[in-house]
């Protein structure tokens, strides 16, 4: 079911921002900047060498977006970013972003009323398709008003009821959608802390959700607008929150998985699952690679039959986006697995470049660590794969009067090769470049 309507501004108005500005916001949110980092100023965080970050724009009470989520690059390097607005339906949008030659930052506000807007894709129809909470739709950002539904009736979250809302989606080889329903809890447990279970003995939760659905793609109408089932299928079940997947042109689907939230910033690790279909990946049942949760009584069987992950991530890191870096300014990342880690423990608020085989799996290593918060490392598991990967972002803990922990989300990759990057909390636009 929708919750809000789309209301479209008959004439978009542009605001703009110098990114040299002064941000009046709190300490704790502001990014303070010194020099230069290719042609915006350089944010003060911690990358690695070579790299720098520019700080493109951050909201200081004017036009654009509230919380920035994910980006897309259009033809004339303009930007579209969606804008989850807040956690409650009715308050997202889509906004156009221009960068002037000489750093200017004007917003033209496309759409609003929204519900949560996260993923935007470019379909095998060539339209621009964007996931809402509850739908995915099409639309031509030349024209804004037009605009059509093409997968309606996801899970909502209008009593704050639905744990993880967000409906990302991937487009298979096929052109079928194949799209997050997230569970609507974090342990599958009732009121009174007990399994919530089914008839069966399974997790309830289950059922229609905690997986990536598949819609069939049906091909195009008579007007080259492309169409898909309305009924689904599971592609992959047991999955928690797939607001993170990637397509390989190998044709491999991965998938970023955030774990259950356990009191302690030890456990549990977070995952990168390829999905396979019909493949169960073990939620609520199984964390890590085959530790059974507490509560089930059934949970180890489970966690003997899940299809184990490819590699796991640090405790609470929250991969919130994963892309194949294509670009020219680091041939060093060419064909990485780009991941944001949004979390805010200690492991999080990085950017990291993982190196990939010939099908984009992650190589790993056994053992390792990983970086946390201000200082220091932590072991995985010692029989457990670990991403081999390039941390791009190493400093990017809160410092007061400097800038917040980082909360990365949405990625994309620029013309000229660059890494732009949305910070939700922050509400910034950010820019990876060459030092």
């Amino acid at each position: 079911m929708r919750t809000g309507r789309v209301f479209l501004f008959a004439a978009a108005a542009l605001a703009l921002l110098s990114p040299s500005a002064a941000v009046s916001q709190s300490g704790a949110r502001a990014y303070a900047v010194s020099g230069q980092c290719g042609g915006f100023p350089k944010a003060d965080i911690g990358m690695s060498p070579g790299l720098c970050m520019g700080r493109v724009w951050q909201r200081n009470a004017g036009e654009g977006p509230r919380m920035p989520r994910t980006l897309f690059r259009l033809a004339d390097d303009d930007w579209l970013v969606a804008d989850l607005g807040s956690w409650d339906a009715g308050r997202g949008a889509i906004w156009r972003m221009r960068v002037g030659r000489d750093g200017a930052v004007a917003w033209t506000r496309l759409l609003t009323g929204l519900s949560m807007p996260h993923t935007m894709a470019r379909g095998p129809d060539g339209r621009l398709y964007v996931a809402e909470m509850s739908r995915i739709f099409a639309f031509d950002p030349a024209r804004p008003d037009a605009h059509a539904a093409v997968i309606e009736g996801l899970p909502d979250n209008r009593l704050h009821e639905n744990r993880h809302p967000l409906s990302a989606f991937v487009f298979d080889a096929d052109g079928a959608l194949l799209v997050n329903v997230g569970a609507p809890s974090d342990r599958c447990l009732d009121a009174r802390g007990r399994p919530n279970r089914a008839t069966n003995g399974d997790c309830a939760e289950r059922a229609q959700q905690a997986m990536v659905r598949r819609y069939a793609y049906l091909g195009r109408d008579a007007q080259g607008r492309g169409r898909w089932s309305r009924e689904w299928t599971a592609y992959a079940t047991g999955l928690r929150n797939s607001v993170a997947m990637v397509r390989h042109r190998s044709g491999a689907v991965y998938q970023g998985e955030n774990s259950v939230d356990l009191n302690t910033p030890e456990r549990p690790f977070d995952e990168i699952n390829r999905l396979r279909p019909g493949a169960d990946y073990g939620w609520p049942f199984c964390t890590d690679m085959s530790t059974a949760l507490p509560g089930w009584t059934t949970a180890e069987a489970r966690c003997a039959r899940r299809q184990s992950p490819v590699s796991l991530l640090p405790p609470h890191a929250a991969p919130l986006d994963m892309l194949y870096y294509d670009g020219a300014m680091f041939p060093e990342l060419r064909g990485r697995m780009l991941m944001s880690w949004h979390g805010h423990r200690r492991a999080a608020g990085r950017i990291v470049a993982i190196e990939t085989d010939a099908e984009g799996a992650p190589l790993t290593d056994r053992p390792a660590r990983y970086a946390i918060y201000p200082r220091g490392s932590m072991p995985y598991p010692a029989d457990a794969p670990a991403p081999r990967a390039r941390v791009l972002t190493p400093g990017w803990n809160a410092v007061r009067g400097a800038r917040p922990q980082g909360s990365p989300v949405g990625m994309a990759v620029a013309s000229d090769g660059a890494i732009w990057v949305a910070d939700d909390r922050a509400a910034a636009v950010l820019r990876i470049a060459r030092e």
